[in-house]
């Protein structure tokens, strides 16, 4: 028990846990779990790799997304994997990962993965919503100027051999009306620039939020349809967001306005979008995200979007910026590496948030109990009567949806009890996953 892990200690950018914070504490390790297995794809930052590999990880590394029956190999010996936006993983994929803990999605989203099933399952999902909010913000600032413009349209031409020199229908954005659709973390950092470049920002938001600078919050999503002359959508996938804007919303646009998508592929319905383009009725669009997206860079990538006038469509890039990523990196790895060396759950997506302070550096015989358990009365009691012959020095649970979450600090003088206790509560009927760090 006196063998420690050493953990590279890194910020992060949201709430910190408590075992951050004292230097003079215990650092812990999994017990009963072997060598850490870390399966990274889609290629996630090397500061991720780094984090991991400091911890004393094993880390395999895929530059691409795997297909599905690979994946399945892969993912049955490990006990972290981390993906972003196109790596699926379903129920179907999941039931095979028999040493699965956590998922770090590096990205925004995480409508890739199954959360209710991999909650059931014991698996804790991490994501990262903030880290990338400048460069989407930035890449949006960027489109609206290229749409006003017409740039998209001049450098293809350019590159064809054409000069086409014109002004008509070009124009500045200052005194331009942008509007969001989606006011958080995105939104408010998109209303924040455009308003420095002189525009009148208005945006909705199903949630009443405090407006940032000079914009204006408005009572519908049909209000900014039909007064913006820019309309950027920024929410999650949801069913509510399915096709949000499809022909009818499209035709409440001010003719001669313009449309970008930079949230999620099926916000947008993509051939009414298409048609609206056509017909002369949006002087432009961008679109940087597609309900069906390739698996990997390459040729073969089609659109009705494809060749529509002043159109920029761009291969889901809107966080992948150095910068981005090496936080995503810094944040989802940190937080992947805090839960399986201390069992702590905060900024989970699919799991109760829960922590507890570190042990200090002198204490020897305290070990560290996890549990996941099904959401039932009675599980607690059978929980606390097994730890009843040992002194507890902190416990906390919690619970979301069907799932609960228990941790606690227990010292056990006789390493022997360690099983003793591992055995017992595993054998717990709603037990899911237990885990002993020391």
């Amino acid at each position: 028990m006196s063998d420690t892990l050493k953990i590279q200690s890194v910020p992060i950018s949201r709430r910190d846990s408590f075992n951050i914070r004292d230097k003079q504490t215990r650092e812990l390790k999994p017990f009963h779990s072997g060598d850490i297995k870390i399966l990274l794809l889609e290629n996630i930052s090397q500061k991720a790799v780094d984090i991991l590999s400091k911890a004393g990880y094993q880390v395999e590394f895929h530059t691409k997304a795997l297909d599905k029956e690979t994946l399945i190999e892969k993912i049955k010996d490990v006990h972290v994997v981390g993906i972003r936006s196109k790596t699926k993983l379903t129920q179907e994929v999941l039931s095979h990962a028999n040493k699965l803990i956590a998922i770090g999605c590096f990205c925004i989203g995480t409508n890739q993965v199954d959360l209710t099933y991999a909650a059931s399952r014991g698996i804790c999902v991490f994501n990262s919503p903030f880290s990338n909010s400048r460069s989407v913000a930035e890449l949006v600032i960027a489109e609206i100027i290229l749409l006003a413009r017409q740039l998209g349209d001049r450098s293809r031409e350019m590159h064809d051999g054409v000069w086409n020199k014109v002004s008509n229908n070009c124009y500045e954005i200052r005194g331009k009306t942008l509007g969001i659709v989606g006011y958080g973390h995105i939104g408010t950092q998109l209303g924040v620039l455009a308003e420095s470049l002189g525009m009148h920002v208005i945006w909705y938001d199903i949630l009443p939020l405090m407006p940032i600078g000079m914009s204006t919050a408005v009572e519908s999503l049909d209000e900014v349809l039909a007064e913006a002359d820019f309309v950027s959508c920024h929410v999650p996938e949801t069913p509510e967001t399915k096709n949000m804007i499809g022909a009818r919303e499209l035709s409440l646009m001010k003719p001669g306005s313009y449309l970008i998508n930079a949230s999620r592929g099926t916000v947008v319905d993509i051939d009414a979008l298409a048609a609206s383009l056509k017909s002369g009725h949006l002087a432009g669009a961008a679109v940087d995200v597609y309900p069906k997206e390739p698996l990997a860079n390459g040729p073969g990538f089609e659109s009705p979007l494809r060749n529509c006038p002043n159109t920029l469509l761009t291969p889901h890039i809107g966080g992948s910026t150095e910068e981005a990523q090496r936080m995503i990196g810094i944040e989802v790895a940190t937080a992947a590496t805090k839960f399986v060396n201390t069992g702590a759950s905060i900024n989970a997506v699919n799991f109760a948030e829960c922590d507890l302070r570190a042990i200090p550096l002198t204490d020897r015989t305290t070990v560290r109990i996890v549990n996941v358990h099904q959401n039932v009365p009675g599980v607690l009691r059978q929980i606390n009567n097994i730890l009843a012959d040992y002194n507890v020095n902190k416990q906390i649970s919690d619970s979301k949806g069907d799932v609960a979450y228990f941790m606690a600090d227990v010292t056990v003088e006789d390493s022997k009890d360690i099983n003793t206790i591992y055995e017992h509560v595993t054998a717990i009927g709603e037990n899911i996953i237990t885990r002993v760090l020391f």
